[in-house]
């Protein structure tokens, strides 16, 4: 075998010109010259798949001990490895950059989610350049790569189809193809896509039986069929991210109906009897405890009778969820295996970026956004009852109660965003490898993190770490190769100190004890004052002899804690963890957060055909006036469609024409709409149409007067008695002339939305008291201009 020449710590491998006799004849016996080769990495480096799950806990997958069906799973651990000691970041978009990256997730700029991202170096969102993701070193070094599914580490000022695209799988990510989403989660009836950074729509309805999940498997199985028959000595990267299962947890009707009933006796005896499956399995000890319920969390006796079946109904759609994706990554290992190659190929299937989601409410949601706006009071007991039969289906946006994030994280205390302890952080993780692990079945219970993914696909396929990246000097990778764990169990753990942090839950890990401070409950958004992060009580565990976190030992070791907490500080000083950021929705507001955003002014102009334009992408019209002014050509006969519309089905407001009159509809979360339409209708020709909302002031989320124009002349009027405080969607997005995704005001599908007529251009102005009802286009270029 010729040995590798390559100079592989510099990426891209410099190109080495040819050496030797030069002649004057290509015809002369004497010219030679090496014959082209592809750059491959080194021979026997595996193909590599690293499929990971979105908000599952250490408890929910059978495969776990836990109640969702995962023969998928099942099967990969049969001929591979269980991992009961992986950990991840108690976050979504935090746990994707480490992975990517090898590095703990404030070291390359991502203590949160984009969404709240700050000017601080461990919270501003940006990937440094000294610290390149793993696709790009693999792509560099011959490798194959694709992403199909998530991708939330897009800063928001960067998420709009104009770009840039240096943080996009596609663009600096290292990927050669993308297809998914960008962002934290997404609708599975009717996704946001893109494929590359052009947004596409999908190519069928849930009515005619699409689903996100598919779609993405689809995707995956055509591009390693394709990539193997057209390169098959090349090596592949795919990396599968399936917006599952985050909420909205949806799945056809028939998924859900195999769980009827599984969960009527509650999240307290779910627990008790996953703990035991869990034993039974061996995935954790014999002689580990079951932590108990904490007060914040609600007893399944406590809730109200009438709201149980609800509750179970939630379970229910989650766990088909679950299933559904699970069986969905089955068809790509299918795949694999009928093309002969997956014995050769890596598997990493990470089931969860973090712990269960307690972001649902106690109750849990029909529309989960009604919590992100503080507004979870409308959905009442009686509402989410009369929405029973519709969880899971196109018309609803459902999310399960805190009860349950809670059970899914057995046997472990907390949830998800609760970086302190092992609920929130601690993810069930199989390897699968027949080339290189002969042990089949096994169990791996060394401390390992999701930073140890990228040294450990380095190592396996022969690699160095990077020295240089397109020019630029990396910093060292912080994870450690898991690879010394695949032939031995009894090796001693290598990766033995690891700080956690996320909102201000913390904690430390160091050679099997672990200090941690929870600071702030992840469903507690709107009222709660967390205390100051020196008054937080810190807990002391000793994970030699408790593994999942039960009994505190700090009273009676004092000096171990200590010695602990200042580590900590050591770590979070050394990682850009400092300054803590508790805060919550003042993060939202960028220029209160200190991020950049992509609109200046209280102006903004938009021209038809424009869409998949992101909320961080518009100018922001919550809790005050605005106005739109649209320059339109009416054909002949009755007008009709959308103008603008931002948001969906769910949350959102539009101004359109329906059935030939001027129509304002603002939607509060799919639970209250309300329409104002012009009394007369839109004459043909060439108009300016306008919609005013005159914000009634006095808090967030209050109401408004609604006046419409034609050519500055009114033309009717109406309330808005409610508006949305703080966010319409996390996929929907604006669009102009047409709307994508989930519909407004429920009257169109994207075909039939398109406006019927010519739009010459849309302007979208903050305030109605600072300029006329008709605005010159030399005035309206001038004010554009000036608000910029």
């Amino acid at each position: 075998m010729r040995p590798d020449t390559h100079a592989r710590t510099m990426l891209p491998i410099p190109d080495r010109p040819a050496s030797g006799l030069t002649t004057y004849d290509a015809k002369d016996p004497a010219t030679s010259y090496p014959p082209i080769e592809p750059l491959l990495p080194p021979p026997g480096a595996p193909n590599v798949l690293i499929v990971l799950l979105d908000d599952v806990g250490f408890g929910a997958a059978s495969a776990f001990g836990g109640p969702c069906w995962t023969p998928t799973a099942e099967r990969l651990a049969a001929g591979g490895l269980r991992f009961n000691r992986f950990h991840t970041t108690a976050l979504c978009a935090p746990t994707r950059q480490a992975l990517l990256t090898g590095r703990n997730h404030h070291s390359v700029g991502m203590g949160s989610i984009t969404e709240t991202a700050t000017s601080a170096p461990g919270n501003s969102s940006v990937r440094p350049n000294t610290k390149a993701p793993l696709a790009e070193t693999l792509r560099l070094n011959g490798y194959s790569t694709a992403q199909f599914g998530k991708c939330h580490e897009v800063p928001v000022w960067q998420s709009s189809p104009m770009g840039p695209f240096d943080a996009w799988p596609t663009g600096g990510g290292g990927f050669e193809t993308f297809y998914g989403f960008i962002g934290g989660e997404n609708n599975q009836w009717a996704p946001a896509l893109y494929s590359g950074t052009t947004p596409v729509e999908p190519p069928a309805t849930a009515e005619e039986g699409y689903h996100l999940t598919e779609d993405l498997v689809d995707h995956a199985c055509s591009w390693v069929r394709q990539q193997k028959a057209l390169m098959p000595d090349k090596p592949f990267f795919v990396y599968l991210a399936p917006g599952a299962t985050h909420a909205p947890h949806h799945v056809p009707r028939e998924w859900i109906e195999k769980y009827r009933g599984k969960f009527d006796d509650g999240w307290d005896v779910q627990r008790e009897r996953t703990f035991a499956r869990q034993k039974e399995l061996g995935v954790v000890p014999s002689e580990a405890d079951l932590t108990e319920r904490h007060d914040e969390i609600p007893a399944w006796d406590e809730m109200p009778d009438e709201l149980k079946p609800v509750l179970a109904r939630q379970m229910e759609a989650y766990a088909g969820f679950l299933e559904h994706t699970d069986v969905q990554v089955g068809r790509l290992i299918d795949t694999l295996e009928d093309l002969d190659v997956l014995d050769e190929t890596i598997v990493y299937y990470i089931i969860g970026d973090n712990g269960a989601s307690a972001e649902g409410t106690l109750n849990g949601a029909f529309n989960e956004m009604a919590n992100f706006n503080g507004m979870a009071a409308l959905e009442t007991p009686e509402f989410l009852r009369s929405k029973l039969d519709e969880l899971g289906s196109p018309s609803s946006y459902n999310h399960y109660a805190v009860g349950w994030a809670w059970a899914m994280d057995t046997p472990y205390q907390w949830t998800k965003q609760v970086a302190s302890h092992w609920g929130g952080t601690r993810n069930g993780t199989i390897v699968h490898w027949p080339d290189r692990i002969a042990e089949h079945g096994g169990l791996r219970s060394q401390f390992t993190h999701v930073i140890d993914v990228a040294p450990t696909i380095l190592e396996a396929a022969g690699l160095p770490e990077p020295a240089t990246v397109n020019g630029v000097l990396q910093a060292p990778i912080e994870g450690t190769s898991m690879l010394y764990t695949f032939d031995d169990a009894s090796m001693p753990e290598r990766h033995d100190l690891q700080y956690f942090e996320m909102f201000a839950n913390r904690g430390i890990y160091d050679r099997g004890w672990s200090a941690v401070t929870k600071h702030r409950t992840p469903w507690a958004l709107t009222g709660a004052e967390p205390p100051a992060f020196d008054d937080d009580v810190w807990e002391l565990y000793d994970g030699r002899t408790d593994f999942s976190q039960a009994h505190d030992l700090a009273a009676e070791r004092p000096e171990v804690l200590a010695r602990l907490q200042r580590l900590w500080l050591i770590e979070a000083t050394k990682y850009n963890v400092l300054p803590m950021d508790d805060r919550t929705a003042e993060r939202l507001v960028p220029e209160l957060a200190g991020r950049p955003t992509l609109i200046h002014g209280g102006s903004q102009l938009f021209f038809p055909g424009m869409g998949r334009l992101s909320e961080n992408s518009i100018v922001s019209v919550k809790n005050r006036s605005f106005s739109v002014t649209a320059e339109v050509d009416v054909p002949p006969g009755t007008a009709s469609g959308v103008l603008i519309a931002q948001g969906g089905r769910f949350g959102g407001w539009c101004v359109h024409v329906v059935d030939g009159r001027l129509t304002f509809t603002y939607n509060v979360l799919g639970i209250r709409r309300f329409d104002v339409a012009a009394e007369e209708p839109v004459p043909g020709g060439k108009h300016q149409l306008r919609a005013e909302l005159a914000y009634d002031g006095g808090g967030l989320g209050k109401g408004g007067t609604v006046t419409l124009f034609h050519d500055g002349s009114p033309v009717g009027s109406g309330r808005v008695e409610a508006t949305q405080p703080l966010v319409f969607s996390a996929d929907e997005t604006t669009d102009i002339g047409y709307e994508s995704g989930t519909s407004v005001s429920g009257a169109y599908t994207p075909a039939s939305s398109r406006f019927a007529g010519r739009i010459s251009w849309v302007q979208l102005d903050v305030g109605t008291d600072d300029h006329d009802h008709y605005i010159s286009p030399e005035e309206r270029l001038r004010v554009a201009m000036a608000r910029q």
